[in-house]
């Protein structure tokens, strides 16, 4: 029985965590059992997500499976072009440069600030009455 080649990445942003199977293939993208069009609605994640994969010139090289859970469709599409970039990088090291200028390698540190008690929001407060 032959083993399968893939490469693997991790993925986070915000609160979504992905994970990233690379296996050498025609370019289909599979996130969650579903094809990538059917998960992400919008085009502009889509396009997030096919970025890595432009930069380095290795489109239709690879199918992508993705598991990805957790937070919002913005958040989940930050997460996988996280988990492909480093994916791509463990494929080979010589891509490593050009995604690193592109700042594919940076993890969003941006996340939800936490609710303050005594007041409505992270930053909101009740209203204020004199009288």
């Amino acid at each position: 029985m032959s083993e399968t080649v893939q490469f693997y990445g991790t993925g986070r942003r915000k609160s979504s965590t992905a994970r990233v199977f690379l296996r050498p293939g025609n370019g289909a993208l599979v996130v969650n059992s579903r094809n990538v069009e059917n998960y992400f609605k919008s085009e502009t994640h889509r396009m997030i997500i096919r970025e890595p994969f432009s930069v380095t010139e290795t489109t239709g090289k690879f199918d992508a499976l993705v598991n990805v859970s957790g937070g919002g469709t913005a958040g989940q599409a930050g997460a996988v072009r996280l988990g492909i970039t480093r994916a791509l990088i463990e494929f080979d090291q010589e891509l490593r440069k050009k995604l690193k200028k592109s700042g594919f390698l940076t993890r969003d540190p941006r996340s939800k600030e936490r609710k303050k008690y005594g007041q409505k929001g992270a930053r909101k407060r009740f209203q204020f009455s004199k009288r």
